[in-house]
């Protein structure tokens, strides 16, 4: 049966899988309608509330507080949802909370690590295989896509997007979308290459690389505007990576961050 420290303060409409390798630290408070899976490992002095689920085989560090309510004034209460889901590490003090409106959710995918200090809030989007550092912080609405990784103290503004496979340097404030692949830093973040590295980490052939490079010199070094530079793209053959970009660049709401 699961391991549950006799601290530990745990409401009656709380589901918590119980299996041997389930586990709830001391004075950790669960309460509300939460439901944890199995294979969890809750730390002390965590506090999960609402309707927030979390996936099989995550661990929850000391002091995290997940699924409290918006910081949103348009929050007018109602049922609002957290969906965590597996294999994800969620270090120290990191906040996490639920949608805005009725019937809403904030998301995690799988195989996240979301370290210290992150904020993460209403109705955000976070992909799988996805590195927050230290004190990142996501206003409402964000999207982060898959593999994607976000330095340490770097601000986000509501809206805006991530794109999958880029990289953003620590300190950064993101006010548009950073599209995928690339490397971005700045006040406000701007794109200064391709995350090769980044790339090759996760077997990216040479060939693939330099297809992205190509993008990157229409998008960002050939001196012509997002609209004709997609034009250019649009030309190109329909590879995966070409229509990643052109489909991120025709989602954009906030418009694509460019130096």
């Amino acid at each position: 049966m699961a391991k549950i420290h006799p601290t530990a303060i745990i409401s009656s409409n709380v589901f918590i899988d119980d299996d041997e390798t389930t586990e709830i630290g001391p004075y950790a408070i669960i309460e509300g309608n939460a439901i944890i899976h199995k294979g969890c490992k809750i730390g002390p002095y965590v506090h999960i509330q609402g309707y927030t689920e979390i996936g099989t085989d995550c661990r929850i560090f000391t002091g995290a507080i997940i699924g409290s309510i918006p910081q949103d004034l348009k929050y007018k209460g109602g049922k609002t949802y957290l969906k965590i889901g597996e294999r994800n590490i969620i270090r120290e003090f990191v906040t996490i909370n639920t949608g805005t409106s009725e019937g809403e959710s904030t998301i995690i995918g799988n195989n996240n690590l979301i370290m210290a200090y992150v904020h993460i809030a209403h109705n955000c989007v976070i992909g799988n295989n996805v590195i927050i550092a230290n004190g990142g912080t996501l206003a409402g609405h964000v999207l982060v896509d898959d593999f994607a990784i976000i330095g340490g103290l770097v601000g986000v503004h509501q809206f805006c997007r991530v794109g999958r496979y880029s990289i953003i340097g620590g300190c950064s404030k993101i006010t548009k979308d950073i599209v995928p692949f690339v490397i971005a830093d700045g006040h406000p973040a701007v794109p200064y290459g391709v995350n090769k590295i980044g790339l090759k980490r996760r077997n990216f052939p040479p060939e693939k690389i330099g297809n992205i490079e190509e993008i990157y010199r229409i998008l960002f070094r050939s001196g012509l505007n997002v609209s004709e530079a997609l034009t250019q793209l649009e030309k190109m053959d329909r590879t995966e990576e070409v229509a990643c970009i052109i489909n991120f660049i025709k989602n954009s709401s906030r418009g694509i961050a460019k130096s």
